[in-house]
């Protein structure tokens, strides 16, 4: 299943629509997202409807659509949440009690780990005064850069965002769109050459991983 077809389905999934956490792990080691399996069950780790579309939009402000889709156009939202919901990068760890701010504390859940999309969700709503979906598209970009500039400063390193971004990254470019066409693809083994000249709007390739930083 495509990752097109996943946005289309019903809201009534959530971690365990992944058939085992090898799915998970494929398609974030670059493998076809076909490798991705929806079960359709529901449970209390499901997104609402609304953080769907925040997530969607989230993943749209940080990889746009120029001459190659978006981050909305290829699912990366969906791919974040379920992620997520998963625990890839350690996001189902519990949070360190000296990282627990009154802003993240309302986020927790029993077992002490940070309800990403509930927390992204109001953190840009409060930005916004109210409805962050609801404002202008640079407005929204703007309260992303914002946020975007907290998390990577100086000793801000568990910072929440971070993680959400880097799985976006993550998402994108293992993505049909993102490693096939944002990044040149080359068959493996492919020719060998020696030296290849860097050239200008030169695209890094999606199997070179040596030559790919998602963060």
């Amino acid at each position: 299943m495509t990752r097109q077809a996943v946005r289309g389905m019903q809201m009534d999934w959530n971690r365990r629509d992944f058939l085992g956490a090898a799915a998970l792990v494929a398609l974030a080691a670059g493998l076809p997202s076909a490798a991705v399996v929806l079960d359709g069950t529901s449970g209390a780790d499901a997104p609402s409807a609304r953080q769907r579309q925040v997530m969607a939009e989230v993943a749209e402000r940080v990889i746009p659509a120029t001459d190659t889709p978006g981050g909305a156009a290829t699912g990366t939202g969906d791919f974040v949440l379920l992620a997520l919901a998963h625990g890839l990068e350690d996001s189902r760890a519990p949070v360190s009690a000296e990282a627990v701010t009154a802003d993240l504390r309302s986020h927790l859940r029993n077992d002490g780990s940070l309800d990403y999309a509930a927390w992204l969700e109001r953190t840009l709503d409060q930005a916004a005064g109210g409805d962050w979906l609801g404002w202008p598209v640079d407005n929204r970009q703007a309260a992303l850069v914002e946020l975007d500039a907290v998390a990577f400063g100086q000793g801000n390193d568990a910072h929440p965002w971070r993680k959400v971004k880097a799985l976006i990254l993550t998402g994108y470019y293992t993505s049909e769109a993102g490693g096939s066409q944002e990044l040149a693809y080359a068959p493996v083994p492919g020719r060998w050459d020696p030296a290849v000249p860097v050239t200008p709007g030169m695209r890094a390739y999606s199997n070179d991983w040596t030559g790919v930083d998602f963060g």
